[in-house]
């Protein structure tokens, strides 16, 4: 089952941090159709928010197709966004795990990490617009 983490300082609605940690979730495969989404009193426990700020994260899953409730069951998973799991991509993720060492190594912080990566990410992104 998945754990919800709340960063304050990432500027980031809390209920959209969860939308996105689950949507996460479903592109690496961590989540599958059928799997049960912790229940907003588990998520209010854990991670100290609003009871409300997690049904309204609950609610977006559900309008964008990708969770449905199950009234006195819970809620659950309808359709998952990866195409492979996340055991298909370990050489992938061994290879990110190296070059974040590297990363650390060369005085890097995990914000600098994220913006090298970003920048890294637009750039590659708009350079294969180009080729096409």
């Amino acid at each position: 089952m998945i754990e919800f983490h709340l960063d304050a300082r990432s500027g980031i609605a809390p209920y959209l941090q969860i939308v996105g940690q689950v949507r996460q979730a479903l592109l690496l495969g961590l989540l599958s159709e059928g799997d049960k989404l912790p229940t907003v009193k588990e998520v209010v426990a854990k991670v100290a928010i609003n009871p409300n700020t997690v049904s309204k994260a609950y609610r977006e899953l559900e309008h964008q197709g990708l969770a449905a409730p199950k009234p006195g069951v819970g809620t659950f998973i309808t359709r998952s966004l990866g195409q492979a799991s996340l055991a298909e991509h370990g050489p992938l993720q061994q290879e990110l795990r190296t070059w974040l060492a590297k990363a650390r190594a060369a005085g890097l912080t995990g914000p600098g990490i994220e913006a090298m990566f970003q920048s890294t990410f637009r750039d590659s992104a708009e350079g294969e617009k180009e080729e096409r």
